[in-house]
């Protein structure tokens, strides 16, 4: 794994939490983003080398509407960049991590994106993300 990508938020609507967080950390978002897919509606704010990442569902029965129900808001996930996601994958299965999928699915800010379960992970939502070429 390269570096930590960024850290995904989940929050109940971009509109409330977007300001806040430019406020918070002085810095402008610089990308809003839909993936239908997931039902989620993103906002991207560059902290250093990472990235702070905004969750707001877009539909009732997505994985962060059920987060929210279920935690409340907060820190959703983790998500570590990688050069080869396919051979990330197959070394972190070999080596008994679940993966939420077996195939690398589109994501927001134009990535390859697997997500590890996290319970093969001590409680954390782990995803890996590679840029596309």
């Amino acid at each position: 794994m390269l570096k930590i990508e960024h850290i995904g938020i989940a929050i109940k609507e971009l509109s409330a939490s977007v300001p806040l967080f430019e406020q918070l950390l002085n810095t402008p978002c610089y990308k809003t983003e839909s993936v239908a897919s997931e039902g989620v509606n993103t906002a991207f704010f560059q902290t250093g080398e990472a990235k702070i990442e905004l969750l707001e569902a877009s539909r009732e029965d997505s994985p962060i509407a059920k987060f929210i129900v279920k935690k409340g808001e907060g820190i959703h996930h983790i998500a570590f960049e990688v050069e080869n996601i396919e051979a990330e994958m197959k070394r972190l299965s070999a080596l008994g991590f679940e993966l939420l999928n077996d195939t690398p699915k589109n994501g927001a800010d134009n990535k390859l994106v697997c997500f590890l379960h996290p319970k093969t992970t001590n409680g954390v939502l782990i995803e890996l993300c590679q840029e596309k070429k």
